[in-house]
């Protein structure tokens, strides 16, 4: 499996390197029919390809036809060069991808070409899929997932509508009152990570401590990894069976997590703080939540634009930044209501929406007959709350 991986890996990046050599006025660059039929005279020419799985390497090339299809459509970016190490990986598709059978409660086995049957662990019932994805990850640790789409999960049909704030301490904050936080390394796997992070500085490049130190960090990374994705998965399948409507900031995390570094003629300043943001919004999951969230409940996300939420009062709708006073604290300048910062923001989020129709076929906001226009917060009767 690791050899299907290595040639996957070199068919796909021969693919990348055609695309890159092209220019104006040069000749056109090969489709996939072409480069299989350049595949075959490749295999017949070098054995050491000859040995691996001839589709595993076609279906490399599919691959790579189809992600230029996505780029040339304007919804992906332009496929990259992939790198030993960091992306292992293969497809399976066909007949070969349909056998599969199940062992007992808890194992399985699915046939590989050349590697014949190899068993796995059951950890969900299997879908009918026509291909599946092998791939290893930093850890050494094999998956297997089969490509199929879920159901969305059902609508609750009671109406309820919801806010979600996204932050750096409090993951996500619901209008509820519900403080959610990705659960990250715990003090002593952080403190090994540091130490070994040292090491790596200090190890010399190809030596074997080198490649032990890297091992010990992959395990101590994948574990903070799995427990993102575990959190992610749980919470997003919580909002999707609790509330019919949801409501997010529309948020363009991959905008807001580009580095401050600058170029060379215009440098740029806090660059330390704001790639510390960064880390801290990745590890939070922000885009992750809201992507399974919109795939387990397709047409119920409402997106409003994330201007003043946190400096808006959710009970009178006065908008003043001196009443946030901490980043967790919120104490109105006007009637005085006092709660979670993230909280409020919530509940300001899901207040954009409520008196408005939403289309559920889109997931967009539209206003109703009598409905505040997108964007302004609902006034509502002032009240003291003290905490």
């Amino acid at each position: 499996m690791a050899g299907h991986c290595v040639h996957a890996r070199y068919v796909w990046n021969l693919a990348v390197e055609q695309q890159a050599h092209w220019r104006h006025g040069r000749k056109p660059v090969p489709g996939y029919v072409i480069q299989a039929r350049q595949l075959t005279e490749a295999r017949a020419e070098f054995a050491w390809l000859r040995e691996g799985s001839q589709t595993v390497q076609q279906q490399a090339l599919r691959d790579f036809a189809q992600a230029m299809t996505h780029f040339f459509n304007g919804t992906h970016r332009r496929p990259r060069w992939r790198k030993a190490g960091r992306d292992e990986g293969f497809r399976i598709v066909g007949p070969q991808a349909q056998k599969v059978r199940r062992l007992n409660r808890r194992h399985g086995e699915v046939w590989i070409p050349k590697a014949g049957w190899v068993r796995f662990a059951w950890s969900r019932a299997v879908p009918e899929a026509k291909s599946f994805r092998v791939t290893r990850d930093g850890a050494g640790r094999w998956h297997i997932a089969f490509a199929a789409v879920p159901e969305p999960v059902p609508k609750p049909g009671n109406g309820a509508a919801v806010g979600v704030d996204r932050g750096v301490v409090v993951s996500a904050a619901l209008s509820t009152g519900e403080l959610l936080t990705v659960p990250g390394l715990r003090a002593k796997e952080a403190e090994r990570l540091l130490r070994l992070q040292r090491r790596l500085a200090k190890a010399k490049r190809g030596s074997k401590r080198r490649a032990r130190v890297k091992a010990g960090i992959a395990r101590l990374l994948v574990r903070q990894t799995d427990r993102r994705k575990d959190f992610v998965e749980k919470a997003s399948t919580g909002v999707a069976r609790r509330f019919d409507v949801i409501a997010v900031e529309a948020l363009d995390v991959k905008a807001m997590t580009r580095s401050a570094r600058g170029t060379v003629e215009a440098p740029g300043s806090g660059v330390a703080a704001k790639a510390g943001l960064n880390r801290g919004i990745l590890a939070a999951g922000w885009g992750m939540l809201i992507q399974r969230v919109e795939d387990k409940a397709p047409g119920r996300v409402v997106k409003v634009k994330a201007a003043y939420t946190s400096q808006t009062c959710s009970v009178c709708g006065m908008v003043d930044a001196d009443s946030r006073e901490s980043q967790a604290r919120f104490l109105c300048t006007s009637c005085g209501y006092a709660g979670h910062a993230d909280v409020n923001a919530a509940r300001n989020i899901r207040d954009r929406v409520i008196g408005q129709d939403t289309d559920t076929a889109g997931g967009r906001p539209v206003a109703a007959r009598g409905g505040a226009p997108l964007g302004e917060p609902v006034n509502r009767e002032p009240q003291l709350v003290t905490s």
